[in-house]
């Protein structure tokens, strides 16, 4: 079983090493020693993880989209073409780039600055194991 450091945890939580602790330390997930460093053993993130998700989505009007996975960020760019645009956000720790029409851009107001969530539905996922 794999197991993770405080600091790994709050890199995969999104959220500041300091606040990790802090839900550790509120018993929000269970943490146990080895040696000097707190571990948190992956089954335990995971469904941490879960929960925390839920937590954000439950005051938020749920949208309606078959797009499960969304990272709600922060728009860091745009790159404006006669017809297409690209749009880069960052969602935590997550860089999304997003090819679009110009047009969509516009009626969406998306600049750098401005809150905005990458939906993402694809039949074609890679995953590599971290």
């Amino acid at each position: 079983m794999e197991s993770y450091t405080i600091g790994q945890a709050a890199r995969l939580l999104g959220v500041s090493v300091d606040t990790a602790r802090r839900w550790a330390d509120a018993e929000r997930f269970p943490t146990r020693r080895e040696g000097t460093r707190r571990m948190v053993d992956g089954p335990d993130l995971a469904a941490f993880c879960v929960e925390v998700a839920q937590e954000g989505a439950d005051g938020d009007e749920a949208p309606h989209t078959s797009a499960r996975n969304a990272f709600p960020g922060i728009v860091t760019g745009v790159k404006l073409g006669t017809v297409d645009a690209q749009v880069e956000i960052q969602a935590g720790p997550h860089r999304v780039v997003s090819l679009l029409t110009r047009e969509a851009v516009e009626e969406l107001g998306l600049e750098v600055g401005a809150r905005a969530i990458a939906r993402v539905k694809s039949t074609s996922v890679f995953i590599d194991r971290g």
